[in-house]
């Protein structure tokens, strides 16, 4: 369950800013004056109206100049001319907008939230929408010639097959059922494709094969996906977790899997299979029948699976939920994660940040090394299966491991905890329920 990256791959590092909110107070400042001239040209008798109109626009101009400081984060060096950032943000100390009135930190802004840290090991399944077109077999027709049936009428791998003669495609052992039954019947089939989003229809003559003593067109499906991973975190409040800190993908075609239902369940872990340059080792394990918990995956993102948990989960290092550390909070060093290497207990291991990449919108976000030298002798470093280990610095939750380099699996890829928390839906809880802002000020 845990993706490999080329230890060679670019980083990209730059990321644009945004000028537009600078012109609210300039706009509000001529609209102000021209108001002003307009009104003086009236004569002594619209005095009263003139001081009205200045206290209404006054008012206006205050209301969007304070809005645009804060719901803007201006760039400092984006606008040097005006201002000179004395601070940088990557040494640690806050870099301040305009007027130096707030940080230019989003991450102020951030609700509390509290979780308990996971690393659990846990076994996925993932039931797709249709079937996936994993690849092509061939059929051995009459005349002992190989053909593709499915492949010739422009059916590809990475193909979803959502319905087969107006039927929905629920199975591959059903499809395979629906193929045999209708061409007994003499009737081709008509499948209704998803290719790369798009819906197509596909006729297809499907072929005796003498092998299988039943009709077919030439592809290998799938209708599932399951490994091991390892659970992230759980929130207590919301009754959501976490786990893995990437998409979870179908090996053959790399595509990211449409979620039908899945499930999470309780793992052991027997071996590990060690790591070594250009070969990424795994854990191998197996998924425990009389799990003590169990979760309904809701969501198959970028930044790993999330849903709603049930049964007793817990972490024999944190008892209690501990603050999370968001991106801001996160420096380069030393840290702590947690995972499985043996049955199912969870054990603590060491590892150092090497860098963070908070501008990246992937789930790459730190480079961490893995230090700790029990673990590197036992796995080599990060292994598949270690997909969602989280990581712990100061105390706070800061992210979860998510890739291995190929070519040093001492060292690989993290995402913050903060961009898992977005795509669970956890943060946006959060941050409606939470109190307070600019607008408390004013009374209506």
């Amino acid at each position: 369950m845990l993706e490999n990256i080329s230890q060679n791959e670019l980083l990209d590092l730059w990321r644009p800013y945004n000028y537009n909110k600078i012109f609210y107070f300039i706009v509000s400042l001529q609209g102000l004056k021209v108001i002003d001239e307009e009104v003086g040209k009236a004569g002594g008798k619209n005095k009263v109206i003139k001081k009205q109109w200045k206290k209404i626009f006054l008012i206006g101009f205050l209301f969007v100049f304070a809005f645009s400081i804060q719901q803007s984060a201006f760039s400092i060096n984006s606008i040097k001319n005006i201002f000179i950032a004395n601070s940088l943000q990557s040494q640690g100390q806050p870099v301040y907008n305009f007027l130096g009135l707030f940080p230019k930190n989003k991450e102020v802004s951030k609700p509390n939230i509290d979780l308990i840290p996971g690393g659990q090991s846990i076994g996925v399944t993932l039931q797709t929408k249709g079937v996936l077109v994993v690849g092509y077999s061939p059929i051995i027709d009459e005349q002992g010639k190989e053909v593709y049936p499915a492949k010739d009428s422009g059916v590809q791998i990475g193909d979803i097959i959502l319905k087969i003669n107006g039927n929905q495609a629920l199975s591959d052992f059903q499809v395979a059922q629906e193929i045999d039954k209708n061409c007994k019947k003499n009737q081709k089939v008509i499948l209704e494709i998803k290719h790369k989003g798009k819906i197509t229809q596909k006729t297809i003559q499907p072929v005796y094969c003498a092998e299988t003593a039943r009709y077919r067109i030439g592809l290998y499906i799938r209708d599932e996906a399951a490994g091991v991973g390892t659970l992230t975190f759980i929130d207590p409040q919301t009754g959501i977790f976490g786990a893995l800190g990437h998409v979870v993908s179908d090996s053959d075609t790399n595509e990211q899997i449409e979620l039908s239902k899945g499930k999470i369940v309780e793992s052991s872990i027997y071996a590990i299979e060690k790591g070594k340059r250009g070969d990424p080792g795994e854990k191998i394990g197996t998924f425990v029948t009389e799990s003590s918990f169990s979760g309904k995956i809701e969501q198959n993102n970028t930044c790993g699976i999330f849903g709603k948990y049930k049964g007793k989960i817990s972490n024999p290092y944190f008892k209690t939920p501990i603050p999370v550390g968001w991106e801001t909070e996160v420096s380069i060093g030393p840290a702590k994660f947690y995972t499985v290497i043996q049955d199912n207990t969870i054990e603590e291991f060491d590892l150092t940040i090497e860098k963070i990449l908070p501008y990246r919108n992937d789930n790459k976000n730190m480079i961490v090394k893995i230090t700790d030298s029990k673990l590197l002798e036992k796995s080599g470093g990060i292994i598949q299966g270690m997909s969602g280990s989280p990581i712990i610095q100061n105390g706070k939750i800061v992210g979860a491991i998510t890739h291995v380099f190929v070519n040093d699996s001492t060292r690989g890829y993290a995402v913050f905890i903060g961009k898992m928390l977005e795509q669970s839906g956890i943060l946006s809880k959060a941050a409606t329920a939470q109190r307070g802002g600019f607008f408390n000020v004013f009374k209506f």
